[in-house]
């Protein structure tokens, strides 16, 4: 039988201690110091309905439940300094820590371990007819920045610069017309849709180069979202999966669908140069009272319908969204089900809500939260719906169905690549990985698949 290194044997240790020493050092916390416990709850909980009561308020309104919010979640640190020891602190924040470091590291789920093992998906020899099309424009202009043009040809892939005027699909159409048996896109997700779904429907292989602003297919694909040049290396030796794509309509979309707030939110002309401020000036008319939710009519996941929400969220494959590590990811792009999430305030209080159980993980928890899977979806409206799909802004009129297409997409990743997607490297909760934990502990080897 093969043997468990002692240091994975150790760790799994530290990963089934470390919730007990927190529920210790919470215990005698509590019982030293109740009052400082209290406030430092007090205060946090106050902050947070401060800064949510912030963001449907505007002027003076907005500007002291601000700086109260500041006050407030600055409280419980000042308590601790204060009335407390700093190593009380110190020790809760330390053990947590290093709890959920232990269970990665005994599991093979840091980034060390994923590594240095096999990038996920069968290898493929070097494309014959490489072409790699990019966008100029894309992340503040990253094809120039790392000269993708000359790095292409000296690999042998031919480069294609979308120009003014240029369409992006019929490029992408043109290349495999050619000969192509890979095509590859440098740029943000949008563009990575658009030559995707020609690859899919050519059946042709795909390559992801993360030359855009955020990178989410590529982070969620596990690669290195800051080697834009090595992505490069998935036309030659690499390993390919199939991966799965989501349509709105016609029209593919490789993370998301998004309406209600973050779509209207988009719309504006200024979001593009001014994200944080165009939304801060928004939300206020979107989320105070009496500002009704959208006309969003769907069916949710008990068969019931709604009529409205203020956000509903249509994603290729399921995001994690109540969790710190790993928020905004996917363990996996190849389950086959659309991943569907609504939320609904009542009111300004309800936000606050909201945001205090997403700051402890309890998202869930918000009467108007759900969120759910499935193969197809509809959304419907008296109106024309307002969508950001992958970050950009469209219109369609409804109904608008929704469905996953499974295993669609050919994707080569390169050997050096993790393959792994920031939430497949969290363990998850539940007793699988106690058990997990427990026999690693005991010498006995277990083999965990990090998108399961």
């Amino acid at each position: 039988m093969q043997s468990v290194a002692v240091t994975r044997r150790v760790t799994a240790v530290v990963a089934l201690l470390a919730p007990v020493a927190l529920v210790t050092l919470a215990v005698v916390m509590l019982v030293a110091r109740p009052l400082v416990v209290a406030g430092a709850v007090l205060g946090l909980v106050v902050g947070l309905y401060s800064a949510a009561y912030a963001l449907t308020r505007t002027g003076f309104r907005r500007a002291v439940a601000a700086l109260l919010a500041v006050l407030a979640l600055a409280s419980p640190v000042a308590l601790i300094l204060v009335f407390s020891s700093v190593w009380d602190f110190i020790a809760i924040l330390g053990v947590g820590a290093a709890g959920a470091a232990a269970a990665r590291h005994a599991l093979g789920r840091d980034i060390k371990s994923l590594k240095r093992g096999p990038t996920p998906g069968e290898p493929v020899g070097p494309a014959q007819r490489p072409v790699l099309l990019m966008n100029p424009r894309s992340g503040g202009g990253k094809v120039e920045r790392f000269a993708l043009v000359e790095e292409a040809r000296r690999r042998g892939i031919e480069p294609v610069v979308l120009g003014p005027g240029d369409d992006l699909a019929e490029l992408a159409r043109t290349a495999v017309a050619n000969g192509a048996d890979a095509i590859g896109m440098a740029g943000g997700d949008g563009s990575q849709a658009l030559v995707a779904e020609v690859a899919m429907r050519h059946g042709v292989g795909y390559v992801c180069v993360p030359a855009g602003t955020r990178n989410h297919l590529a982070m969620d694909l596990g690669l290195d979202r800051n080697d834009v040049v090595g992505a490069l290396d998935a036309f030659g030796d690499a390993v390919e999966r199939r991966i799965d794509l989501a349509m709105s309509g016609d029209a593919v979309f490789v993370n998301n669908a998004c309406m209600g707030l973050y779509a209207k939110i988009v719309q504006s002309p200024a979001y593009r140069q001014r994200k944080v401020a165009t939304a801060l000036e928004m939300l206020p008319g979107l989320l105070g009272t009496p500002s009704p939710p959208f006309d969003l009519r769907f069916t949710g996941p008990d068969g019931r319908e709604h009529s409205s929400a203020h956000l509903l969220l249509v994603s290729n494959g399921r995001y994690e969204l109540t969790r710190v590590e790993g928020f905004g990811s996917r363990r996996r792009i190849d389950a086959g089900v659309l991943g569907i999430v609504t939320a609904t305030f009542r009111s300004p209080a309800d936000v606050a809500l909201f945001i205090e159980l997403q700051a402890l993980g309890l998202a869930r928890r918000f009467p108007g939260w759900m969120e759910w899977t499935d193969t197809s979806f509809e959304v419907r409206s008296a109106k024309s719906v307002e969508i950001g799909v992958d970050g950009d802004p469209i219109s369609q009129e409804p109904a608008i169905p929704f469905r996953i297409v499974p295993k669609a997409l050919r994707v080569r990743i390169p050997h050096h690549a993790p393959g792994y997607s920031p939430a497949a490297a969290v363990p998850t909760r539940g007793w699988s990985t106690f058990v997990a934990l427990w026999q690693t502990a005991a010498g006995r080897p277990v083999s965990v698949d990090p998108r399961d």
